[in-house]
Parts: structure tokens; C-alpha cells; sequence
């Protein structure tokens, strides 16, 4: 499934302005160009293997499948990644991009900092001049990976509009985007934004469900009954969900953060209670109200209080191949304790929403079933903010 228009099924396109709809399409024709040729995948698999890692491991946590009595439970460890998550798949990925396009200027946004970080590290590690927006809120809240990026030689920005976080920081990315596309790449972090990106992030990510995919066959013989995955923008589970496409007998389920609560308003739950709508570029389900202005979003997770979800996740739910719930914020704080004490693993607090659903999941299944769950990230970067909470 290349979607090479830029759609899946109603959702997706690119709604931008007319002077970024040329640099879209040199970045459509780079992406798709590279993305076959073998020089391009030789060196991005050397730094999948040298740099990042990879493969990490699908662990089986049996302390936690014990103690919860259900079906088996396994963790894609994402947390084990240079830098501690996800994100790096995806910076390594569009910074080879941005190398061979011979653009020297990076520019991204990010919310929990651990995409600023990566983004920070592959700059450094290919001498590219670096700038990562910020929402002044999530600076706070997010001080560890702020001095990160900082020493790693970025270039912090705060974006102090609406409630200074990702959406906000999303927002001054494209503002610098359009004003200096000639010689800037905008390196996006998640499975979101216009054409080609949403590909393209899953491109990168689908490194995530390709080897869980090879490695449950391995030690188990046989595909998961379910996998599970937090989503905010959506880059950690389509990159889990979409080589499991295909295997209709795979249930896929999307964690969304439902913060306080659904019924106060306050949460990020995109495609549970968004409508659609344009947002940044693309067509998706986000938090609007009927004229179309962005509404303010919550979530105890810097990364996932993003008002819209990727379009490929959109489609997947209008097309009853992946179910999205949601989780409370005192949920997942739950799930993040509980894994902390059966496994000695500290996980995000993104990754402890799937942890709260793919447990409780897990919970109603017999002994013989397989749910994995994707780890996304590791929880060092919310200890501070956790301490003062717990």
C-alpha cells in the first residue's frame, strides 16, 4: 500500500499553500525515488543495525502475563532505540532524505521531546544545522530532553500561542517551513501533515511491525491474536499496524488518551470524539467544533495531546480493520507502576496508555492467545514530572 496520491480512502491529500506545493512535490518525487533504490536502503539499514540498534527485541514479559492471568503478552522494545524511542526510526530515515536532496537545515516539531532528540542526534551525527519547536508547556514538563537537544547542538524554540504544546509547536514549524523551504527540510515526527509525509513516516516506522512480525513467527510459530499501540499522531502504530494489514485474523487496536476523562472535555481522543476536518495541511478526524477552529486538547503525555491522528489510522477505523478506545490519564499511570514492578521497565507514559488497554485486553483472554504491545519509548524523560504526580 504505497498511496502514492497522498489518500487513504477519504483521508490524507495535502491542503497547503500554493508556494509549499512545490516543495511538496520535490519531496514526494526524493521520498518515492530513494525509498527503491539500493544505495538509499543499504545505508539506511546500516544505520537501523549501527547506530540505532535494530532489530531490538519482542520480549515475552512473563512476570506481568503471570501476575494478569490472560494470554500471553510480548513488548516490541522501542525503548531500547538510541535515544530511547520510536522516533529515531523515522529522523535517521528523513535525515538520508535530506542529505541527498543537499538540504543542510532541519527543522521539526516536537511535544514530549523524544522526536526533538532524535532529530537533535541525526543532525549531529550528519553535521545539519538544527532547530526544534516547542510548546512552551511541554518545555516545562519535558526539562531532561530540552538540555538534550541543547547539547546535542539544537537550536530550542518556544512556541508560547493557544495552550503551547505540539499543535503549537506543529504550527511554528510550518510557519518556518514556508518561509524558507529553498534550503530547510522539515523533518515531521509523526504519521501526520500533508502528502507525502503520512507515507513517508510510515515508510520509516514500518521497520517497527516488519520485525515484530518476523520474530512472534519465531518464537511462537504463529501471528498475535491482537497488537496494541498508543496513538497520538499515530507514527509508533501504523509502524506496528501496517505490515499487519494484510492478516485479517490480527485484531489491531489503537490506544488514544482520554486525559481527565472523555466526559470532561478534557483529552486528546481524536478519532473517539473528533470530526472531520483539515488540520495541518490534511484531511483526518480531529478535536474541532462544527466551524472548524481547533479546539484545545488534553493528555498527561506530551506526545500524544495532538488534536488530529494520522490519516492512515482514520481509515483503518472508517474501515473496521483497527479499533481505537482510549485511556485515562490515571489509567495509565497505573499501567506505568505496573510495569515498572513485575518487569524493571520503566516505560513512557505515551507507551503505558497501551500498556492499560493491552493488559486489560490481555486480561479476558485465554492462556493460549497472543497480544503484543508496542513499547514505544522509555519513561527517563517523565520521571520529574512523574515524582511530583506520584
Amino acid at each position: 500500500m504505497k498511496n502514492r496520491d497522498g489518500y487513504f480512502g477519504e483521508f490524507g491529500g495535502a491542503y497547503v499553500p500554493e508556494e509549499l506545493e512545490k516543495v511538496l512535490s520535490e519531496l514526494e518525487n526524493a521520498f518515492f525515488k530513494y525509498i527503491e533504490d539500493e544505495d538509499f536502503k543499504k545505508e539506511l539499514r546500516y544505520y537501523y543495525r549501527e547506530y540505532i540498534g535494530r532489530p531490538n527485541p519482542l520480549y515475552f514479559a512473563k512476570n506481568l502475563t503471570e501476575e494478569n492471568g490472560g494470554a500471553k503478552i510480548y513488548l516490541k522494545r522501542e525503548d531500547l532505540n538510541h535515544t530511547g524511542a520510536h522516533k529515531i526510526n523515522n529522523a535517521i530515515g528523513q535525515a538520508l532524505l535530506a542529505k541527498r536532496m543537499g538540504k543542510n537545515r532541519i527543522i521539526a516539531e516536537t511535544g514530549a521531546g523524544q522526536h526533538g532528540v532524535a532529530t537533535a542526534t541525526v543532525c549531529a551525527l550528519f553535521n545539519m544545522d538544527c532547530t526544534i519547536y516547542m510548546g512552551e508547556t511541554d518545555i516545562e514538563r519535558q526539562s531532561l530532553n530540552v538540555f538534550k537537544m541543547k547539547q546535542l547542538g539544537a537550536k530550542v524554540v518556544a512556541a508560547t500561542n493557544g495552550r503551547k504544546t505540539l499543535k503549537d509547536a506543529v504550527d511554528m514549524a510550518l510557519e518556518d517551513f514556508v518561509k524558507n523551504s529553498e534550503d530547510t527540510f522539515y523533518l515531521l515526527g509523526s504519521a501526520v501533515g500533508p502528502h507525502p509525509y503520512p507515507v513517508m513516516v510510515r515508510e520509516f516506522q514500518s521497520i517497527i511491525g516488519q520485525e515484530a512480525r518476523e520474530q512472534i513467527l519465531k518464537k511462537e510459530g504463529r501471528l498475535p491474536d491482537y497488537i496494541v499501540a498508543c496513538v497520538g499522531g499515530g507514527s509508533n502504530a501504523i509502524g506496528l499496524f501496517n505490515p499487519f494489514y494484510d492478516d485479517k485474523d490480527v485484531k489491531i487496536v489503537g490506544v488514544e488518551p482520554a486525559g481527565l476523562g472523555i466526559e470532561t472535555g478534557e483529552h486528546a481522543a481524536s478519532i473517539g470524539k473528533g470530526i472531520k476536518g483539515i488540520i495541518h495541511g490534511f484531511k483526518c478526524y480531529s478535536i474541532q467544533d462544527e466551524d472548524g477552529k481547533d479546539l484545545p486538547v488534553y493528555s498527561i503525555a506530551a506526545g500524544l495531546d495532538y488534536p488530529g491522528v494520522g490519516p492512515e489510522h482514520c481509515f483503518y477505523n472508517d474501515s473496521g480493520r483497527a479499533d481505537y478506545v482510549s485511556v485515562t490519564d490515571s489509567q495509565a499511570l497505573e499501567a506505568f507502576q505496573l510495569l515498572c514492578k513485575t518487569e524493571g521497565i520503566i516505560p513512557a507514559i505515551e507507551s503505558s496508555h497501551a500498556i492499560s488497554h493491552g493488559v486489560e485486553l490481555a486480561k479476558g483472554l485465554s492462556k493460549e492467545q497472543i497480544v503484543i504491545i508496542n513499547l514505544s519509548g522509555r519513561g527517563d524523560k517523565d520521571v520529574r514530572q512523574l515524582m511530583d504526580i506520584l
